[in-house]
C-alpha cells in the first residue's frame, strides 16, 4: 500500500500490528481448543474476518489519503462479508467452512498481492519511497502466504477420515475439517509473526508526495526537490 500523502496519526504499521493481533487470538483459540469442528472453525474465523475488514475501513480514512483508499476499502468489504457469511449457525458445517474460507483466502489475498506488486513497481527506482516500498513488499508477502493457504486448504479433501489409536488413550478419528481448521490456525500464526515483525520493525518515515504532471505523466516528488 502507498504511504499517507500527509503526516497522519495512525500509520500502516499500526494496521500491520493491529492485524497481528487479531492472526495471534484466533492462532491462540485454534491452538488451545480441543475441539477443531466446522463450527468452531468459522466461528473464530468469523470474529477475526470480521474484526480484520473493520480495521481495514477505519484505516482507509486514517491512514490513507484520498486517491489510495481503494484496496484497504475492498479488503475491508472482503474480509466483513467473509465474516458474516461464517456468522450464519445455519452455514456451519464442514463443506461451508472450506468454501467460505477458502474463497476469502484467494480473493483478499489476490487483491493485497496485486496491489501490493504495483506499490513496488510503482516505488522502484525512487529512494523517497523507500518506506513505502517496503510496506508493499509486506503486503505482497501476506498476499502470497494467504493465497498458499486458501490453495492448502482446498487440497484437503472434507471426506477424509483417518482412524487411529493411542494406547492407555483410546481410537481416534482425524478428519479432513480437523486438518482445515488447523491449517487456520497455522496461517494465522504465520500472519501474526511476519505482521508483528513488520509492525515493529524500525523506519524513517517517508517525505509527502504529490503528483506533478510532467509531459502527460504523474511523477512524484517530496518537498526536498524544491530545495
Amino acid at each position: 500500500m502507498p504511504a499517507a500523502a500527509t503526516p497522519r496519526t495512525f500509520r500502516v504499521r499500526d494496521l500491520q500490528l493491529a492485524r497481528a493481533l487479531f492472526a495471534a487470538i484466533v492462532a491462540v483459540m485454534i491452538t488451545f481448543s480441543p475441539d477443531h469442528s466446522a463450527a468452531i472453525g468459522l466461528s473464530v474465523f468469523s470474529g477475526f474476518a470480521i474484526a480484520t475488514g473493520l480495521v481495514f475501513l477505519l484505516a482507509a480514512w486514517l491512514v490513507y489519503p484520498a486517491g489510495v483508499r481503494w484496496q484497504a476499502i475492498l479488503l475491508g468489504v472482503l474480509n466483513i462479508v467473509a465474516g458474516m457469511a461464517g456468522g450464519i449457525p445455519a452455514w456451519r458445517s464442514e463443506v461451508t467452512f472450506v468454501v467460505i474460507v477458502a474463497a476469502w483466502a484467494l480473493a483478499t489475498g489476490l487483491t493485497e498481492a496485486l496491489a501490493s506488486w504495483r506499490e513496488v513497481r510503482l516505488s522502484r527506482g525512487a529512494p523517497e519511497l523507500a518506506v513505502a516500498a517496503r510496506e508493499a513488499r509486506d503486503g505482497l508477502a501476506v498476499g502470497l502466504i494467504t493465497l498458499v493457504f486458501g490453495i492448502a486448504l482446498l487440497a484437503v479433501p472434507v471426506s477424509y477420515a483417518l482412524e487411529y489409536t493411542i494406547d492407555e488413550a483410546g481410537t481416534f478419528t482425524l478428519t479432513g475439517t480437523t486438518i482445515g481448521v488447523g491449517i487456520l490456525g497455522g496461517y494465522a500464526a504465520i500472519i501474526a509473526v511476519w505482521l508483528a515483525i513488520a509492525g515493529f520493525s524500525p523506519r524513517t518515515e517517508a517525505a509527502p508526495r504529490t503528483a506533478e504532471p510532467i509531459g502527460g505523466a504523474a511523477a512524484v516528488s517530496s518537498p526536498e526537490d524544491s530545495r
